[in-house]
């Protein structure tokens, strides 16, 4: 008996990441005709079989009791950089304290750590820049810096507690 994986598991690696491609991929173009429909089902197949290649750190899962409350946090952390954002910018130039910050990380799971970095990125005024060698720290510009340390203690207790709960 062969020790190859089923054919269907080999087509389709990853069932969840499939259907995330096609999520954003319908969001990011904010088309839901056919055409996108289809473009999405083919980029939902067809990344997954790349990942898996790529990845050799597979996702550890807790639990997902805190996903609903996280995803509204990011949300609303979107929508009030956004405005915050817009008036930092329209403003003078001379108030803006641009900035650099290490985030000392305490979460260890990449995945729970790709997360972190996509809701500072998806977060108008802050962009991950690097993420450590050893993964203990994180690089964020911050469009206007006033306070290093409770920005820190912002994400951390915003974004990474939940997420060490999803990704263990």
């Amino acid at each position: 008996m062969s020790a190859r994986r089923p054919l269907l598991r080999r087509l389709f690696p990853s069932p969840a990441l499939s259907i995330t491609v096609l999520l954003f991929w319908m969001v990011m173009t904010s088309s839901f005709d056919l055409g996108q429909l289809v473009l999405g089902l083919l980029l939902g197949l067809v990344i997954p079989l790349f990942a898996t290649r790529l990845d050799r750190e597979f996702a550890r899962l807790g639990t997902l009791r805190p996903v609903p409350k996280l995803l509204f946090v990011v949300l609303w952390d979107i929508l009030l950089s956004n405005i915050r954002v817009a008036i930092q910018v329209l403003g003078p130039e001379h108030k803006l304290k641009p900035g650099f910050i290490w985030v000392p990380l305490d979460i260890d799971n990449i995945h729970g750590i790709a997360a972190l970095t996509s809701f500072i990125t998806l977060t108008p005024g802050t962009v991950s820049a690097a993420l450590s060698e050893d993964r203990r720290h994180l690089l964020v510009h911050v469009l206007h810096l006033e306070n290093a340390d409770s920005l820190i203690a912002e994400i951390k207790s915003r974004y990474e507690a939940p997420l060490m709960e999803i990704f263990p």
